[in-house]
């Protein structure tokens, strides 16, 4: 648990890192601007430095400030979560450490990815236990295949399950078998899903949320969502989730951080520019992109 006192539950966007279009350096004011934003919407937390958020693209000076600034544009209250995984469970405990020392309340952690091959469960158990116990936050594990080419096995997480320090799950495998299998593994943990197209599905499963990439562009649908599940109005739920599944599969699955900056710009926030080598969108993609925004 956090200093909250409670597990980490709701909508968490997990926002994508602004850089200047000029400079390419990472720019603070557009990134308290967004967060401002997303927290009127009812936002339970804010992600910085995952997937969306180009993690593995940034330096250990930007990542901290990120933290920083997110943290001062924080009211108590709300969540900040920092991704801190990294290639070595040395560097990914050095990370969380930083990350607490600028105000993030609990870690996400991926598995890493460069010798996956060598990954088995228990070189995995032993990696997520050292950090655990080294973390001065609670600690929530991020299951990514997509990027990692690691599937993290429910048998892995009902091992961690002891340990007090980890409170959570974020599966962004886009497979519903998977998030059940993982919801069933930890009854104790929070699962939140990764995918915004299964996040009806993963409430149904008793869930308690998701970090999904359409909450940078569309947070007040998906926070309707599951303000309407909560309330026992499962139908007008069910038909939120309709008009959140293309934003997701259409920007989110095919265009990853670009077109989740992209949809940003098209909504009247700040996307700005994807970080090299990484590439921008194409223009008739970009206009897709502002189309499905603006139909929703």
């Amino acid at each position: 648990m956090s200093a909250k006192g409670k597990a980490p539950a709701g909508i968490f966007p997990p926002i994508p890192t602004p850089f200047d279009a000029v400079t390419g350096a990472m720019a603070p004011l557009r990134l308290r601007q967004n967060i401002d934003r997303l927290v009127a919407e009812g936002v339970q937390g804010i992600v910085v430095s995952g997937t969306t958020g180009e993690a593995p693209l940034l330096d250990d000076a930007e990542f901290s400030e990120l933290v920083s600034v997110a943290r001062e544009a924080l009211n108590n209250g709300v969540w900040l979560i920092a991704g801190t995984g990294a290639e070595s469970t040395r560097q990914t405990i050095r990370m969380s450490q930083a990350a607490a020392d600028a105000g993030a309340d609990a870690v996400l952690v991926r598995p890493p990815a460069y010798f996956s091959a060598g990954a088995t469960l228990a070189t995995l158990l032993t990696h997520f236990s050292a950090i655990a116990d080294a973390s001065p936050v609670p600690v929530i594990i991020y299951n990514i295949p997509k990027y990692t080419h690691v599937s993290l096995a429910p048998a892995l997480l009902q091992q961690l399950a002891g340990h007090e320090r980890i409170v959570g799950v974020k599966d962004s495998s886009g497979d519903l078998k998977n998030l059940a299998a993982y919801r069933e593994a930890v009854p104790g943990w929070t699962v939140l899903a990764g995918s915004a197209s299964l996040l009806f599905a993963a409430l149904e499963l008793g869930c308690q949320g998701g970090v999904i990439g359409v909450s940078c562009y569309a947070p007040g649908l998906c926070v309707s969502l599951l303000r309407e599940f909560e309330h026992g109005n499962r139908a007008a739920a069910s038909k939120i989730q309709e008009r959140v599944t293309p934003l997701d599969k259409e920007i989110v699955g095919k265009y990853g951080p670009a077109g989740v900056k992209a949809a940003m710009d098209a909504a009247g926030l700040y996307g700005g520019p994807v970080r090299p080598p990484l590439a921008p969108l194409a223009a008739a993609d970009r206009e897709r992109v502002s189309a499905l925004v603006r139909s929703d």
